[in-house]
C-alpha cells in the first residue's frame, strides 16, 4: 500500500497548550498535521480575546511545518442562542492559524421529538456558515459520536444522518469527520460490522479520527490492564483495542482524507512510538509512511 506522508496527524489533548516543544516532537516523529482544541465559546464569541489566542497559537505552529486542524468546543451548538456568534469566531480562528478543517459535533442530540426544532435551526445555521467557510478556505467536518459510557446514542452515532445533513447543505466545505473508534462502538452495539456502518458514507468523508477501544463491552472488563471497566470511548492507541484495523487498511489507503490520531492520556505513548506502531499496523511489513 502507498501511504502519502502528508496524511497522518496527531491530536494535542484537550486542556494541553500546543507549545512549540510539543509540536516539534510531533514533527520530529514524522507527523505532518496536528489537531488542536479551540478555546471555549466565551472566548470565540469575543473578537479581541479570540484573535489574541489565535495569534499565540499561530506563532507556536509557525515553529513547525505542521498543518493544523481545529476541534470545536464540545458545548458549541450552532443555531442555538449565542452559538452562531461563537461559530463565526471559530471559523475566523481556524483561518487565522491556517487550519484546513474545523471538527464540529453536529446532531449531538437524542432521537426524540423535542430535538426536532434544535436540529432544524442547526442545519440552517450550518448552511449559512458553509458560505463563510468557503470564503475562508476552511472545511467544516461534522463528527460521528458514540456514547462515552453505556447509554442512549445521539443521532450523530449514525454516520448516515451526518451524510444526509452534509448533502442537504450541498457545500464542498461541509463533510464528515469519520471517527472510526466511535463507529466501532456503535457497530458492535447494533451487532453489525464496522464496514457496513462506514462504507456508505466514505464519499462524504473529509477527515478521519483514529483511535481504539474495546467495542460495546457487553461485560465489564479491563480494569486489571489499566482501563476503566465500563467506559466505551477509551481513545486507546490503534492496535491496543479490538478495532479490525487489517480490514480497514484498503479503505483508508484508497481514500485521500487526512488521518488524525486521537489518543488520550494516560494511554498515550511518546509521539515517535505512536507514529512507528501505527505505521506498522497499517503495513505489517513495517514500511514507514514517510518512505512511501
Amino acid at each position: 500500500m502507498d501511504w502519502p506522508a502528508d496524511r497522518l496527524g496527531l491530536n494535542v489533548p484537550s486542556g494541553w497548550w500546543a507549545a512549540p516543544a510539543l509540536l516539534k516532537s510531533f514533527e520530529a516523529a514524522g507527523f505532518t498535521r496536528a489537531q488542536v482544541h479551540a478555546p471555549p465559546v466565551s472566548v470565540l464569541s469575543e473578537p479581541r480575546p479570540c484573535l489574541a489566542h489565535a495569534t499565540a497559537l499561530a506563532a507556536a505552529l509557525a515553529t513547525t511545518g505542521l498543518q493544523p486542524v481545529v476541534h470545536a468546543p464540545p458545548e458549541l451548538r450552532v443555531g442555538a442562542r449565542g452559538g452562531d456568534r461563537a461559530a463565526k469566531g471559530l471559523l475566523s480562528y481556524a483561518a487565522e492559524i491556517g487550519a484546513t478543517h474545523v471538527v464540529y459535533h453536529a446532531c449531538a442530540l437524542p432521537d426524540a421529538p423535542e430535538s426536532e426544532d434544535a436540529l432544524l435551526f442547526e442545519a440552517r445555521a450550518l448552511a449559512a456558515l458553509s458560505l463563510r467557510a468557503e470564503r475562508l478556505g476552511v472545511t467544516i467536518a461534522i463528527e460521528n459520536l458514540a456514547p462515552v459510557f453505556p447509554g442512549p446514542e445521539p443521532l450523530s452515532a449514525s454516520p448516515m444522518v451526518l451524510r444526509g445533513l452534509a448533502n442537504r447543505i450541498g457545500s464542498d466545505c461541509v463533510g464528515i469527520c469519520l471517527d472510526l473508534g466511535h463507529a466501532h462502538i456503535v457497530a458492535e452495539r447494533r451487532r453489525t460490522s464496522l464496514e457496513a456502518l462506514i462504507e456508505p458514507v466514505l464519499d462524504t468523508v473529509t477527515l478521519f479520527h483514529l483511535h481504539d477501544n474495546l467495542g460495546a463491552r457487553w461485560q465489564s472488563s479491563g480494569a486489571e490492564s489499566g482501563v476503566d471497566p465500563l467506559r466505551l470511548d477509551l481513545h486507546l492507541p490503534p492496535g491496543r483495542g479490538t478495532l479490525p484495523w487489517g480490514r480497514l487498511v484498503p479503505s483508508l489507503a484508497a481514500h485521500r482524507a487526512p488521518l488524525m490520531l486521537e489518543v488520550h492520556p494516560p494511554y498515550r505513548p511518546r509521539a515517535e512510538e505512536l507514529y512507528r506502531s501505527f505505521c506498522e499496523l497499517l503495513d505489517p511489513r513495517g514500511r514507514a509512511l514517510a518512505a512511501a
